[in-house]
């Protein structure tokens, strides 16, 4: 309990508004500066398109592209003619950015591709639970999430050994409690994952 303690002062110095106390308009507005300076936060637009077209043509090696309805990173993309009356073809590559499962996509050049809007958000890291992998994470808008799960907690798939070494780097930093944790969110598609963890003093 000591260090839940510890995690609710911690988040009350960074955003006193997010857990119900009171500051005066002043200091209010340092937090949220200081907040703001230390967190980046990106979202798209409310009702925005979670994809927009590009020719597969114009793909490249760490493009973002929609393959088989899931959103990837292109590893490998190279392209090819199939003849004198035939047309160039391209043949991609790719990684879902989620599952990191190993995509391809043979397609001539023209070909129209979605391309899907990728963010990245990184939150303070309050609380996080090895068992159940529940996470509770502060953003700059002072607003507490607790809707995410340690990247170990999968619905597509099975972990990656990245997501089990990004889970344990936050648990642990969590219980030696010497350093701020923060981690990174990437979303796409409506799906969302942390998928790295940083520690600052």
């Amino acid at each position: 309990w000591l260090k839940l303690l510890a995690q609710v002062i911690l988040a009350r110095a960074i955003c006193p508004t997010a857990l119900g106390s009171q500051a005066s308009p002043l200091s209010s507005g340092r937090m949220a500066a200081r907040a703001e300076e230390e967190l980046t936060f990106e979202a798209p637009d409310a009702g925005a398109s979670a994809t927009y077209p590009q020719q597969a043509g114009e793909v490249r090696k760490g493009s973002h592209l929609m393959i088989k309805g899931r959103p990837c990173k292109c590893v490998e993309v190279s392209t090819f003619g199939t003849g004198k009356h035939g047309r160039a073809k391209a043949h991609i590559v790719a990684l879902d950015i989620f599952t990191g499962k190993k995509l391809e996509e043979l397609c001539t050049t023209s070909h129209s591709l979605d391309v899907p809007f990728v963010t990245k958000t990184e939150y303070l890291v309050l609380k996080a639970d090895e068992a159940h992998g529940d996470v509770s994470l502060l953003g700059s808008d002072c607003e507490i999430r607790r809707d995410l799960n340690l990247p170990t907690f999968v619905n597509i798939g099975k972990p990656t050994e990245d997501d089990k070494r990004i889970a344990d780097e936050i648990v642990q930093a969590l219980a030696d409690g010497t350093r701020m944790v923060h981690c990174v969110v990437q979303a796409a598609c409506g799906e969302e994952k942390i998928i790295a963890c940083k520690l600052t003093d």
